[in-house]
């Protein structure tokens, strides 16, 4: 009798240890596919996000002078739903704001994501100065050449306001000479970004841009009998 209980104690010890030692190594095993695992992860991470953030100052300007830029573009547009008497100026006018509303947005969240500060609504109306070249606008009411802006192709706020009193053809004709520099604006900003920007969204962006508007600058030129 004690020699059964001999080898029943004897049994039950190798089937605990053998137990013990099964888990330490499942224990072991997980920790280290886990941390492996997990630094893997967060090395893929990394790597993700470094790829996608990479941009320098020149991708910063682009999308703090790009987004005021637009902004006024979008409000010109919008001037020509009840103003413009042609319906190919209505037409182009939607299309200008379909186009550049999203861009705004979409330049907005990189400067978020970079923790760099947006432009203000407003910043594209106000204190921006003249236009740097009204070429054939001179000579136009209210398109006076006093003072000069650090923005390409961006109209002062008397420029806007005059447009704003305008309806009927001659508001066609001078939204469409006011939005023919705009754009060549645009464009100028746009190669600066192509040619030294190093973040690719905004490098597509700012090609999709001069593409894009240049097409429009030769549809409107030819609206105003210029080609």
């Amino acid at each position: 009798m004690s020699t059964t209980l001999h080898h029943l104690t004897r049994r039950v010890a190798l089937i605990a240890t053998a137990a013990t030692a099964s888990l330490v190594l499942a224990a072991c095993g997980g920790s280290s596919d886990t941390g492996s695992a997990g630094s893997g992860n967060g090395s893929a991470s990394s790597s993700s996000s470094n790829a996608a953030g990479a941009h320098n100052t020149q991708d910063v300007s682009f999308a703090q002078g790009m987004i005021p830029h637009h902004q006024q573009a979008v409000q010109m547009a919008q001037l020509a739903a009840d103003r413009a008497s042609s319906a190919q100026v209505k037409d182009l006018a939607a299309r200008i704001e379909k186009a550049q509303d999203p861009e705004i947005s979409t330049m907005t969240g990189w400067l978020k994501s970079w923790g760099k500060d947006v432009p203000s609504s407003d910043s594209s109306m106000g204190s921006m100065g003249s236009m740097g070249s009204m070429g054939s606008m001179g000579s136009m009411p209210g398109m006076d050449q006093s003072g000069g802006s650090s923005m390409p192709g961006i109209m002062s706020s008397a420029h806007m306001a005059e447009l704003k009193k305008m309806s009927g053809k001659e508001f066609d004709t001078m939204f469409l000479t006011m939005m023919v520099e705009h754009h060549k604006g645009a464009v100028e900003m746009a190669t600066t970004e192509k040619g030294k920007g190093e973040y690719g969204p905004a490098t597509s962006m700012a090609d999709g841009i001069i593409t894009t508007q240049n097409a429009e600058i030769s549809e409107m030129n030819k609206v105003l009998g210029k080609s």
